[in-house]
């Protein structure tokens, strides 16, 4: 995933604004301008990392110098030195829980998503994991990227990625056919049509319905399979992607990776995102 520079930028800076408020009064009151320093920023626990582009473009955009140790998608142990940073100690400071939050965040998400990636193909499975849209507003690229970097599929971004017609839609709609065919009408070749849908009847209408992905929403595994045999039975099955979705998580996602699904997307990657534990430390004071 990529944003031009002066966009991330701004991003980032959002972020720092928001915590900055009116300015670091500790930093203020006990350190010195003109001090420069040396510091580091290490794991504290194993992992894969991300959030190393962040991390420079952050440091740069505020005039200090970072230099990655490792790449986005390194599987590194406790203790590991991620980034060298050189430059102002009042501005280091002040930017310090910006920077490690969206690391650790970025990390974790990436950890996760990568642990459930080699669980599924450890197993023999070819199933694609991929996230959804629960995520922190404001960090969906950041969150997006991260599942990415950990080997999953970003799924959709925003609304404007594709159709995804939900429970509301076609209820508004008159029923999920109908919801088919005015996306298939309206809608440009360029954009794939996706429908939710909870049994396995409706998965065969929309399917006969010419629907890009099935998303078989909430259903336990027997239901799962019971759909995929109907649409094998039509001949269906060939023309659709399928995905699962619902009640998903590290546990239990071998049971639906068994079904033969093609896609399982986890809320759980993203939404109960555990941050990895990392921490900056001051290495060297140089005096004015």
């Amino acid at each position: 995933m990529f944003l031009p520079r002066e966009i991330l930028e701004q991003k980032l800076q959002e972020f720092l604004k928001e915590d900055l408020g009116h300015g670091d009064v500790t930093t203020f009151a006990t350190i010195p301008a003109g001090v420069t320093v040396e510091a580091e920023v290490r794991t504290k626990e194993a992992g894969v990392i991300a959030g190393l582009e962040e991390a420079i473009v952050l440091g740069e955009s505020l005039g200090v110098q970072v230099k990655t140790t490792v790449v986005n998608g390194a599987e590194v142990k406790p203790k590991t030195v991620l980034l060298k940073i050189i430059g102002d100690a009042r501005t280091l400071l002040s930017m310090e829980r910006t920077l490690l939050n969206l690391l650790s965040r970025m990390s974790g998400i990436a950890t996760t998503t990568k642990q459930i990636v080699e669980k599924i193909r450890k197993a023999g499975y070819k199933t694609r994991i991929a996230s959804t849209r629960k995520v922190a507003p404001g960090l969906a690229y950041f969150d997006k990227k991260a599942v990415v970097i950990g080997s999953g599929d970003a799924h959709r971004s925003g609304l404007d990625d594709m159709v995804l017609i939900k429970d509301n839609h076609i209820a508004i709609a008159g029923g999920a056919t109908q919801a088919v065919r005015k996306a298939r009408e309206s809608t440009s070749f360029s954009k794939k049509i996706e429908i939710e849908v909870t049994n396995s009847d409706d998965a065969v209408k929309v399917a006969e319905a010419k629907v890009d992905v099935i998303m078989l929403d909430n259903l336990q595994p027997t239901q799962i399979k019971d759909a995929l045999e109907k649409l094998e039975k039509k001949r269906l099955r060939n023309h659709v992607l399928v995905e699962a979705s619902g009640r998903i998580n590290e546990k239990n996602v071998l049971e639906f990776a068994a079904t033969g699904v093609d896609i399982l997307s986890l809320g759980e990657i993203t939404q109960n995102a555990k941050a990895l534990d990392m921490n900056l430390k001051v290495v060297k004071v140089r005096k004015k």
